[in-house]
């Protein structure tokens, strides 16, 4: 989640600049972001539609399990993980 605030912290820092030099943004307008929130939110009505179709429960652990992940993506967790380069685990930042 802190990654997510330092996002928008970043986003609300450049807004400002551009905003007192005078400059618009390129960023699209906020139609076509809540677009691209309807494209992630219909791709998972496809699973949830295909799992109630073939009789199984929708349950929210069901849910949280294969919808949420895509919708929000996987949060970092800030630990490094071990990569294996040969028979050697290294470790990576």
């Amino acid at each position: 989640m802190k990654i997510y605030l330092l996002s928008l912290g970043a986003g609300l820092l450049v807004g400002i600049i551009y905003g007192l030099i005078n400059v618009r943004s390129p960023a699209p307008p906020v139609i076509a972001l809540i677009g691209l929130l309807g494209i992630l939110v219909g791709e998972q009505a496809v699973p949830l539609v295909k799992r109630l179709m073939s009789g199984d429960a929708v349950t929210v652990s069901w849910f949280n399990n294969h919808c949420v992940p895509h919708v929000f993506g996987e949060l970092p967790t800030g630990h490094r993980q071990a990569v294996v380069i040969g028979d050697k685990p290294e470790e990576t930042s």
